[in-house]
């Protein structure tokens, strides 16, 4: 290949229109913008949104909501999820990724375990947070819960 010999893609590039260049071109006189009017003036048109004088739409209705940058996102594992994993296992938040066990969260601010579920095996769990029923679950069960 030589670099000379490339070329755009095929419809990548289009000539330009060439406007006003007599009226057998379809595009002559007026240009393609019709007769006198707003559309028609250099600079002419509307600002996007403007709705001809008309409250626009985005001052119409309410504002609504409210995002907190501070917000810490976990990501959320129920101890049914760690019903099938071996005795004397440490879960923590490696190995709940690695097997799959929770959804992965953008940004997200560590583990934390939910009580959703039964557990039976003796579980080392290591997580950021822990539900009051979760712990007490992993506690029963013979299991210890370390928060990080």
């Amino acid at each position: 290949m030589r670099i000379d010999t490339i070329q755009p893609a095929i419809g990548a590039n289009r000539p330009a229109k060439r406007l006003g260049r007599g009226i057998g071109s379809g595009l002559g006189k007026t240009s393609g913008k019709g007769h006198k009017g707003q559309w028609a003036r250099s600079g002419g048109g509307v600002r996007p949104g403007f709705e001809g004088g008309q409250t626009p739409i985005h001052r119409r209705l309410p504002k609504r909501g409210f995002n907190n940058k501070f917000r810490k996102e976990y990501v959320i594992v129920n101890l049914s999820a760690l019903a099938g994993v071996a005795a004397g296992t440490v879960v923590d938040y490696d190995f709940v990724m690695a097997n799959g066990l929770a959804k992965q969260v953008k940004d997200n601010a560590g583990l934390k375990v939910l009580g959703s579920g039964e557990l039976t095996a003796a579980l080392t769990v290591k997580a950021a947070k822990f539900s009051a029923s979760a712990k007490e679950a992993i506690e029963k069960a013979g299991g210890t819960a370390e928060t990080l």
